[in-house]
């Protein structure tokens, strides 16, 4: 495959399987060394996510880390400039799904949600983009989702996760456009990845049913797009919000 990133590295968080681990293996596949990220309780999955890597021909190592700590954050930004010497992109990925109705939804889990997936992004971003900015290059994208441009029931902590991601993808690409440093984020449909099994039949029929193309997606079909964007063959597009989602947008 065309080396995008040779001589270059990047973080991928919640890469301890699912999307994460298909977009590391992407970039790693593209010439890239990644740093593997994920919470300290998915380690041994995120050893096997470098493990892959590594027998595929590439570079990774995994740090551990919980998106929600600065500290983290920071840490994990630290590591992939002491490990592998730069940080030229980034794939904030990491994120938790919950279903309840917006009545019946318990305040603990809309928190927890929001950590994750909104405030995870904005404390990734907050200390990659000051690296790349500082560096006068870079690259990030973030997950969103399907859900962060359409509002599907009993999925409310999510859907608005979902949205405010492109919300800081947009103001974080603006900021940084005229510094070379660009923000885009990939909005998945349905796809094959643990996170749906916390989805009912029902869900996933809905879900499906949305998609001109009636089949889940795959992991590394979201990858494909991920390294895409972080790549110099999108050196003209920032603010995007990719949908990844089986034309279920075009219905």
């Amino acid at each position: 495959m065309t080396g995008w990133f040779d001589g270059r590295a990047g973080i991928v968080t919640g890469a301890a399987g699912g999307i994460g681990r298909a977009t590391a293996l992407a970039f790693a596949r593209r010439g890239g060394a990644v740093l593997v990220t994920d919470l300290e309780a998915c380690s041994e999955e995120g050893e096997r996510t470098v493990e892959a890597i590594r027998a595929d021909g590439g570079t990774a190592e995994f740090v551990a880390g919980d998106v929600t700590s600065a500290k983290d954050q920071e840490n994990l930004v630290d590591e992939c400039v002491r490990r592998f010497g730069r940080l030229d992109f980034a794939h904030n990925n990491a994120g938790i799904e919950h279903s309840a109705s917006l009545t019946d939804m318990e305040e603990v889990d809309f928190d927890r949600v929001l950590a994750v997936n909104l405030k995870g992004v904005w404390l990734g971003m907050k200390y990659q983009l000051r690296h790349m900015l500082a560096a006068g290059s870079g690259a990030v994208v973030n997950t969103s989702s399907l859900a962060g441009l359409v509002s599907p029931p009993l999925l409310g902590a999510y859907v608005a996760s979902k949205h405010a991601v492109l919300g800081l993808t947009k103001t974080a690409a603006v900021e940084c456009a005229d510094a070379g440093v660009r923000v885009n984020a990939v909005c998945p449909a349905s796809i094959r990845t643990p996170l749906m099994d916390v989805l009912t039949p029902d869900q996933l029929e809905l879900w499906v049913g949305r998609m001109a193309i009636h089949r889940l997606g795959e992991p590394s079909e979201v990858a494909a797009a991920a390294t895409w964007l972080c790549s110099d063959e999108a050196t003209f597009v920032t603010g995007v919000a990719l949908p990844v989602d089986g034309g279920a947008t075009a219905k």
